[in-house]
């Protein structure tokens, strides 16, 4: 039988990779990669950002989390003020949604049936 720890790790790992095309007019522009967001990297990244902002929160994510197709990152922590301020909240807006909701369309249900078959 599976540890549970096991399972969760398979299932919902880090290993996971996501991905979100920024596009305009029909043509992809940016391809964003990411892993998925952990409890760690959740606490280091509010910790870096304004709690009090969830904006902030967010962009600190998507600075932190975006990689290219090489899983280079694609932005520096010195790119926030520049993104805050020469760059469409919307876009920054879009890719950061895609990164906080990835995974959450995967079904928990699928783990728990794997887990009480074993």
């Amino acid at each position: 039988m599976n540890r549970a720890v096991d399972l969760l790790k398979n299932k919902f790992g880090v290993s996971q990779l996501y991905k979100h095309d920024v596009i305009k007019d029909g043509v992809v522009e940016l391809s964003v990669y990411w892993h998925p967001l952990t409890i760690a990297e959740r606490e280091s990244i509010t910790k870096k950002s304004d709690t009090n902002d969830p904006n902030d929160f967010a962009l600190a994510l998507m600075i932190t989390k975006a990689l290219d197709k090489d899983g280079n990152r694609l932005f520096q922590d010195g790119d926030k003020a520049s993104l805050r301020r020469e760059v469409e909240a919307n876009i920054l807006q879009e890719i950061q949604l895609a990164m906080i909701e990835a995974g959450q369309t995967r079904e928990v249900k699928e783990a728990k049936a794997e887990l009480k078959s074993e």
